[in-house]
Order: C-alpha cells, then structure tokens, then sequence
C-alpha cells in the first residue's frame, strides 16, 4: 500500500517548479490555472522571486500547492502512473492537505488556489506582524514540548502547533513567550531550540479571526467527493465524508498538525511506501517515524521518471 503526501509552508524557494515547466506542458498548465485563478503571475514569482515575496505566506502556500500539483500532474500525464491507480490513501502537512484535497478531485485546482491564498491573507492579518512567533524544538517529544509551552507561556500563548516526529516539534504563540521557550528549552531537557523565520503564529489559538474566516470561504466553497482517504492533521485518522473533512479544515487552523501519529497511523492501516510530491521536507520526517517504511520524494523530471518505471 502506498501513500502519497504533500508539503507545507516552508517547502518554497525561488526557482521552484521552473524545470517541471520547462520540460512538461502539463506542468504549464497548471501554473497557468493558478495565474488566472489569482488574477497574479505567481509561477514567475516562483520560479523568479524576489524570495521575500515568495515567502509570504500569502504567496507561499498557493505556490506550494502549484508547486505539488503540477508534479502530480506530470507524474499522471507525462509518465502515466495515476493516483487513483497507484495510490491507496493521500495526506498534506498543513497547507498541504488541501493540495491533498485537490489530488484527490475535493477541490478544483482553481478553487484550491483561492482558498489557499485566502487562507494565508486570513492567517497573515490574524496577529500583527511581530506579536507572534514559531520555533522547532530539536531533540524534543510531545510531553517535553507540552511540558517547555506551559513553563513559557507565564498568561500568554505558548502552544504545541506541530508534532512533526520523534525528534522535532513546533511551538507557536506570542513572540514574547516563544522566546521564552527557546531560552528555556535545555532546562527541559531539550537539545535546541530555533526560532523559525516565518510571519505568524500558525496552528495555534491566536489563529482564531482566520479559522472563522475560513469557515465562511468552505461554506461556499465545500469539498466534494474524495477520490481516495485522507489522513486529517487535526485527527490523525482516515476522512473519507466531505463534510467531516470541511469541519477538520476549519479546526486545522488553530489545530496541532498531528503529522507524527498521522504517518504512524497510515503506516498501521497498511502504508509501507509513502511518496512526497514537490519537495523533500517530509520524508526524512517519515524515515524518522516509521523506519521500517519506505520513503522518497520526488522533485524533478528525473525522480519522476525514475518512479514511474519502478512502478508501470
């Protein structure tokens, strides 16, 4: 059984996409959609920069999608190995689970789009640019994480946003208590600690302005029939019901990315293959989880071709 999986923010750097696009008009087709969708010429933000551009979050998560999508998309049309066909269940890392969505016919490729950069406005406006703060904790479980968020917050927010794998979590809150968590973290027995360079807060209860934004946008824009499951992060369990998966997207807003115990509950639901698609941020993460699985990513034209004749 294997699963493919998606990437989140952080994933995007200036460059992307640019040799898929290149080399297959399937791929130009699907950054011409998103352009159009966005009223914006995003694919040559992407594939020029400037990088501070691409990396706000406004930008970054659709381009990622983009960026996911047009690998699918060359992977079914240029080499034939269909995901329907080839694939048993799918799964996104935050932002990723709408790409994730849209792989498996959820959401149309435009609509994912404005959602997501809907989504990003809506997350970027939630705190001022400042207040907030994210860092990853190196050599951390939950309890250790858990246990460094309370010690920290001293009345503010401090709170696990993302448990990646054995050996890594994100925190995320107001800067002034995620700063406080860094400088403490050893004390808790935590290797390191880094503050990550992103502009807000993400997955946690200062999100709360963008997930009641988001409600409004799913509401309108609902998805619709899955193709294959998918591994929700706020639960870490199999949706297949639409509806379920509208609620699951709200809430994953301020939600903890359960990324460690969705990947252990895919892998005991029968996954022993996972393929990441766009990028190579979750794999490792994978190989840290379940070793006993395989793990790859595929990026360019050539791990591409290298795959489909594994597999075809």
């Amino acid at each position: 059984m294997r699963a493919f999986v998606f990437p989140g923010q952080g994933s995007q750097k200036v460059g992307m996409g640019a040799e898929l696009a290149a080399a297959s008009a399937a791929a130009r087709e699907v950054f011409g959609e998103v352009d159009e969708a966005l009223s914006q010429h995003l694919s040559t933000l992407m594939r020029e920069g400037p990088e501070d551009e691409l990396l706000k979050t406004a930008n970054g998560q659709p381009a990622i999608m983009a960026n996911a999508m047009a690998t699918l998309r060359v992977l079914e049309r240029d080499f034939g190995v269909r995901l329907a066909e080839h694939g048993a269940c799918v799964a996104g890392h935050s932002l990723g689970e709408y790409t994730a969505l849209c792989a498996v016919g959820a959401f149309g490729l435009a609509d994912t789009a404005r959602l997501l950069r809907l989504r990003g406005q809506a997350m970027q406006e939630a705190v001022p640019i400042g207040e907030g703060a994210m860092a990853a904790l190196l050599g951390a479980d939950m309890d250790k994480a858990a246990a460094l968020a309370a010690a920290a917050a001293q009345g503010e927010v401090c709170e696990v946003a993302n448990d990646n794998d054995p050996s890594q979590v994100v925190i995320s809150g107001h800067r002034s208590a995620i700063e406080r968590a860094v400088e403490l973290a050893k004390d808790h027995g935590i290797k390191r600690a880094v503050l990550l360079p992103v502009s807000a807060p993400f997955h946690c209860s200062l999100m709360a302005p963008a997930a009641d934004v988001m409600a409004q946008a799913l509401e309108t824009t609902p998805p619709g029939t899955l193709t294959l499951p998918v591994y929700a992060n706020v639960t870490a369990a199999r949706v297949t019901d639409p509806d379920e998966e509208r609620e699951l997207l709200i809430k994953q807003v301020t939600g903890q990315v359960r990324w460690r115990e969705s990947v252990a509950q895919m892998h005991a639901d029968g996954a022993e293959e996972f393929v990441e698609l766009g990028a190579k941020v979750l794999a490792p993460m994978i190989g840290r989880t379940v070793k006993e699985a395989a793990s790859r990513s595929l990026v360019t034209m050539a791990d591409l071709e290298a795959f489909a004749k594994e597999i075809v």
